[in-house]
Order: C-alpha cells, then sequence, then structure tokens
C-alpha cells in the first residue's frame, strides 16, 4: 500500500509523478486528486482535506507576496521546482472563501519532437528564420509541449539567441547550439506586452511568447514578426479559421484590415490540437490540424473569408496540411480511438461517417 501523507505536499507529488499523472488537485471537503490519463482520480487511502489543511498547503508554498496577490485577486500562479519531482506548475486560487490549487507536473527533459505523434510539417516551423507560428487549443492540449519540442529542435541545430516569455515558465532550456533566456511574466517582466516590446532591443533571433492575451501583445508580436524575427505564440482556440478571426476580432473594425494584411504576410501557419484518451486506457493521442500559409491562404486572410480555409486545408496535403477531421480518421486506423469517438469530435460528422466506413 502507497502511504501518501495528505500534510505533506510533496508526499502527495511523489505519488503523482510515479503513478504517471500530469496535474495534482488540492481541494477543501475533497480528497486530494491526480490527472490521469485525461481522468481525475482519488489518491487512494487518503481522507478528505478540511479548508483548514488545505491553507496550510498552499501557504506553504507561497512567499508573502504571493499570498498578498491570492488574496487581492483571488488566484496566482508561480512555478516551484522540487528535488525528485522536477518542475511544477501551481495555479492557486480562492473559491467558496477556501483555497484551492492546481499542480501540473512538468518533465525534467524538453521531450523530443519525435516522441509526440506529431505531423512532420509541424517540425518545419523550427526551420523557418522568421515569421510568426501559432499554436492552439484548449487548457491541457500539449501546446507548450509542442512549443518546447519545437524550441529545442532550435537549440540543437542552430546558433542562435532565443527569449522566451512564460506565465510561468515550464520547461527549463539549456543553453546548446542556442542561448536561451527564459523570462517569467511577474517576476522578470511585467506583462506580456511589456516583455515583447522590450525583446526586440535584446537582439533576439527566436521569440517564445507563452499566450496572445490582449491586443498590444498581439501588435507587438506581428511587429516583431514583421521586422525579421521568428515567433512562437498560443492561443486558447480550435481551428486554423477561429484562430484567424480571434485575432481580427480583437481588434476594432477600422484596424482589422491591416491586422489581416500583417497576417498575411507574417504568420506562416497555425497548429491546432486536442489531447484524446486512448481507447485501451493507457495514454493519450494527440489529433491535430495544420495550416501551412500559402498564397491561397494568405489571399483569404486579406480578404476575410476564413470560412474558406476549411476546405483549402484539406485539399492541402501536398503541402503539408491537415484537417482534424483526417487527424481523426488516422487515430481510427491506428487504432488509437474509437469510430465513435471520433465522430463525438468530428468537425463535419457527415464527411468523417462517410470516411470511416472505408476504414
Amino acid at each position: 500500500m502507497y502511504n501518501v501523507d495528505i500534510m505533506d505536499l510533496k508526499s502527495m507529488l511523489k505519488y503523482t509523478k510515479d503513478s504517471g499523472a500530469s496535474d495534482l488537485h488540492i481541494i477543501a471537503n475533497s480528497k486530494p486528486v491526480i490527472r490521469l490519463h485525461k481522468e481525475l482520480r482519488d489518491i487512494p487511502y487518503t481522507s478528505e482535506l478540511n479548508p483548514r489543511i488545505t491553507e496550510h498547503l498552499v501557504k506553504s508554498q507561497m512567499s508573502e507576496k504571493q499570498f498578498e496577490d491570492l488574496q487581492a485577486h483571488g488566484e496566482v500562479d508561480f512555478s516551484k521546482f522540487y528535488e525528485g519531482i522536477g518542475s511544477l506548475r501551481f495555479n492557486v486560487y480562492k473559491q467558496s472563501a477556501n483555497y484551492s490549487a492546481a499542480i501540473r507536473l512538468i518533465p525534467e527533459q524538453i521531450p523530443k519532437f519525435e516522441s509526440l505523434g506529431l505531423p512532420d510539417a509541424i517540425r518545419d516551423f523550427a526551420h523557418h528564420h522568421k515569421g510568426l507560428v501559432l499554436v492552439t487549443g484548449a487548457t491541457g492540449s500539449g501546446k507548450s509541449t509542442t512549443l518546447a519540442s519545437l524550441i529545442g529542435i532550435i537549440n540543437e541545430t542552430y546558433p542562435r539567441h532565443i527569449i522566451t516569455m512564460e506565465d510561468p515558465i515550464e520547461y527549463v532550456h539549456k543553453h546548446n547550439m542556442s542561448r536561451i533566456n527564459q523570462r517569467q511574466i511577474g517576476t522578470d517582466t511585467r506583462n506580456f506586452a511589456t516583455a515583447l516590446r522590450a525583446a526586440l532591443r535584446e537582439d533576439p533571433d527566436v521569440i517564445l511568447v507563452g499566450e496572445m492575451r490582449d491586443p498590444e501583445t498581439i501588435k507587438a508580436a506581428l511587429t516583431a514578426a514583421e521586422t525579421g524575427h521568428l515567433v512562437f505564440s498560443t492561443l486558447h482556440t480550435i481551428g486554423a479559421a477561429k484562430t484567424i478571426d480571434r485575432i481580427v476580432d480583437s481588434f476594432p473594425p477600422d484596424q482589422q484590415q491591416q491586422i489581416r494584411m500583417q497576417l498575411s504576410t507574417t504568420l506562416k501557419g497555425v497548429v491546432s490540437q486536442e489531447l484524446l484518451q486512448k481507447q485501451t486506457g493507457d495514454g493519450v493521442v494527440c489529433v491535430t490540424e495544420v495550416m501551412i500559409t500559402t498564397p491561397a491562404i494568405q489571399n483569404l486572410i486579406r480578404e476575410g473569408k476564413t470560412p474558406q480555409m476549411n476546405s483549402v486545408i484539406q485539399t492541402g496535403t501536398r503541402e503539408g496540411m491537415n484537417s482534424f477531421d483526417i487527424s481523426l480518421v488516422n487515430a481510427v486506423k491506428a487504432h488509437h480511438i474509437s469510430k465513435e469517438t471520433a465522430l463525438e469530435r468530428a468537425n463535419d460528422k457527415v464527411m468523417l461517417a462517410g470516411l470511416l466506413e472505408r476504414v
């Protein structure tokens, strides 16, 4: 029997790591919970955490300043390193006058691209010299992991200066062929927009922006890509067309055409991804949509005809594109997911049903 001490966070984190889980949840009036292969599971043989225990657990991890931020704003993000466990990403928040925490375990090794099961076309983004590359998807869809693997390729291959701005820092990169400066929002710099403007004076070749959260950050990222830098970033969107619309719609109408023009010339591609539990229950599979910015895609962006992108993506396999639905079909062929799961997740259920009949 695995003895877990609910008064000792490290004990719970060790169980989480040894189980192969990705997250630990600390919630008042609940047993401690881990997320294993997309499912929540109680840590066995533990009792419920009362509000006094959860307060003790979260306070023990925070500085006085971080606890003040929690009291003032209701949530706080930070990262820590535990010997024997590795890097951790904390989100501590208040709920019903109690304290809770979601803790993500970050693998110690930068993941090799080949281990992620991603299309080869995504690897090519690491070999661009300038432009904007976006990796999109819901929270927990593996965006940070994909970006870390691409930065890892650059670091192993090219003598470049890489600057990342993250909230918080997850994967810690070591200098290799490249030199890497990793800046944490709220600790090393005020916000993404400020860090991006400063980065342009820091002689970078590659810039990673953890998230494009507001028009100011988006505009700064587009400017950096226009001026000869390779910029990677993320958005919480699903699909290339919705990603373009989200970026354009975040600006006032009188600025939107200019943003479309900038996107059409700087955007190299959009990767949308989602992690689905394998039907065997022993892991997850990443399904993706990959859009490469061809001349046809550039015209659609400029003219605001984003709904037509899906048909270009479906017919763009020669350029390295693939649609989300085709990725689902491939996952069914590989026996990773069932036909029912694929149909449940499909964008075009009628088309997918027809494709699955041939599988």
